[in-house]
């Protein structure tokens, strides 16, 4: 079939014009040309495409046939062109992100608002999850792009930071007046409640390097499945917080939460862009990307 593609290029406009001459000059083809590619498709496919006459050439059953076919078929192609004109006119894509809840809401939603506005034709999914989980399926390229912390494997990566976050532990001031009053000596780790995220955030895993490290060991620990709801048990006193500081300032500015002094503070970690080394660039992606350098 792949050396008769031409050829039915050929005959279709053969057969819409019912003349070999009017064809030949749509085509910018000289008529011999055109006759003959008729006659070699004619015994490609070992039958009679046209009858000619007077008024130039009629098509054969077979012709009627075969014209229904390459009719539709050149149609369907000039669709798709339309529709890549179309995409490229308008900026028409699509763009996968990956994030956890957290940095969606805090980080990632300011982009994405001048971005959308900038570019309405870009579709935008988010797959909400860890920042290992958003790396994980970047590696398998199911995603395009993510906002995550830092990865360790530099070299897998394109990584573009967006700042740094920096964790704290906060309470009320009612939770920390009360907590005075039951302990005699006031140790925040041993006798107050810990709320921290659950076992598989990687901001949990910090945290827990952090522990370990210093050789601090909570006696009583009330994991929280994301940051917002951490923040907001937090605020009515169910215990002390692991929160990150830029997205809890409000609450501390109006003293609605209380940053506790650690002995040593928890180092402080990058955030930002991150896709993979080996990434197929789209349209798509790469005006975004090229929409954070800029930001």
């Amino acid at each position: 079939m792949e050396q008769n593609l031409s050829l039915y290029y050929i005959f279709n406009s053969v057969a819409e014009n019912c003349n070999i001459s009017k064809a030949a000059k749509q085509l910018y083809l000289s008529q011999p040309a055109v006759s003959k590619a008729i006659s070699n498709l004619e015994a490609n496919l070992n039958v009679t495409l046209f009858i000619r006459n007077s008024r130039g050439v009629k098509l054969t059953d077979e012709g009627k046939l075969l014209y229904e076919h390459t009719k539709n078929a050149l149609r369907t192609l000039q669709q798709g062109e339309e529709s890549i004109r179309k995409v490229q006119e308008l900026g028409i894509g699509h763009l996968h992100i990956g994030v956890s809840t957290t940095l969606c809401k805090y980080l990632l939603l300011p982009y994405l608002k001048t971005f959308v506005k900038e570019n309405p034709h870009i579709k935008i999914t988010i797959e909400c999850q860890s920042s290992n989980q958003t790396l994980a399926l970047l590696d398998n390229n199911e995603l395009d792009i993510g906002l995550v912390v830092k990865p360790d494997n530099k070299k897998a990566y394109h990584f573009y930071s967006i700042g740094e976050v920096e964790y704290i532990f906060v309470a009320t001031k009612d939770y920390l007046a009360n907590l005075r009053l039951r302990e005699k000596e006031l140790d925040i780790f041993s006798s107050a409640t810990i709320m921290l995220l659950n076992k598989e955030n990687v901001s949990r895993q910090y945290i827990d390097d952090y522990f370990n490290s210093n050789n601090i060991t909570p006696n009583h620990i009330l994991e929280i499945t994301n940051m917002d709801l951490l923040i907001e048990f937090a605020k009515i006193s169910l215990g002390v917080g692991c929160v990150i500081k830029e997205f809890v300032k409000p609450e501390l500015d109006q003293g609605l939460l209380i940053e506790i002094p650690l002995k040593k503070q928890i180092n402080k970690r990058e955030v930002g862009f991150c896709y993979g080394a080996n990434t197929f660039l789209s349209d798509s992606l790469l005006k975004f990307i090229n929409f954070i350098y800029k930001s």
